[in-house]
């Protein structure tokens, strides 16, 4: 397609920058940047492929802070992480030959659910609770199924971590939004590889907005890291509410 226009290209920095800031404390960018990429004008698969582009560039730079403050522990994470980008290259593999939207009703439901589970339990990532599965069955269930749904859709997939840390591992929301960055990372550059050996990806599109998405991810996560739980909430309850 045909180089998009200034303004447009603008416009497209500013949302990837509110969304990077989003998708550090609670997640959630995916459901500002796909619509907007769809709103300027990209196919369907392109503008799956460019948002996983820019959204790489976003949860690499919250995840590089979480691990220089000390909130993310990476060696225990990384079968997860490699479960995770396993996942995710399965389900862009299969976004290809099955139409997404029949996601699209049940990612509404998905989040009203994860955002009443925050509400009903008022204290909950406060502080580290039970853990509930190990790391394997956490990298097989968790690991594998939530990266493959950013694979084959992406729109909420860092609200469906966030949770899963909380509710699985029994970890503080501070130390769960880390982990969550790690895993989302890995999801997203698996689905950036194989979009882009299909190619999908608008790379001039994508690096511009990834300008954005580094930056909003930079300072989300170093108030997420500063605030813990007090910010980390109320985000996760709203930007489930709202999708």
């Amino acid at each position: 397609m045909d180089v998009l226009p200034p303004e447009i290209l603008a416009v497209l920095a500013l949302v990837a920058l509110v969304a990077g800031f989003v998708d550090a404390i609670a997640g959630g960018g995916g459901l500002l940047t796909l619509p907007a990429l769809l709103w300027a004008g990209l196919p369907p698969a392109v503008a799956l492929g460019t948002n996983k582009l820019q959204g790489t560039f976003g949860t690499a730079s919250a995840t590089a802070h979480f691990l220089r403050r000390g909130k993310l522990e990476l060696r225990p994470l990384l079968p997860a992480a490699a479960a995770s980008f396993a996942g995710s290259a399965g389900g862009s593999l299969l976004v290809s030959r099955i139409d997404p939207d029949a996601l699209r009703w049940l990612l509404p439901a998905l989040l009203l659910a994860f955002a009443a589970y925050f509400l009903r339990s008022p204290r909950v990532g406060d502080l580290p609770s039970r853990r509930r599965v190990g790391p394997a069955a956490f990298a097989a269930t968790a690991g594998v199924g939530i990266g493959f749904y950013d694979g084959f859709f992406g729109p909420g997939t860092g609200s469906f971590f966030a949770l899963a840390f909380v509710a699985l591992l029994g970890l503080d929301l501070a130390h769960a939004t880390g982990g969550t960055k790690l895993l989302n990372f890995a999801s997203n550059l698996a689905a950036l590889l194989v979009f882009a050996a299909g190619g999908q990806v608008l790379w001039p599109v994508g690096l511009v907005m990834a300008v954005g998405q580094w930056l909003g991810a930079w300072l989300g996560a170093h108030l997420a890291i500063r605030h813990g739980a007090r910010l980390i909430r109320p985000l996760l309850v709203a930007v489930s509410a709202v999708s």
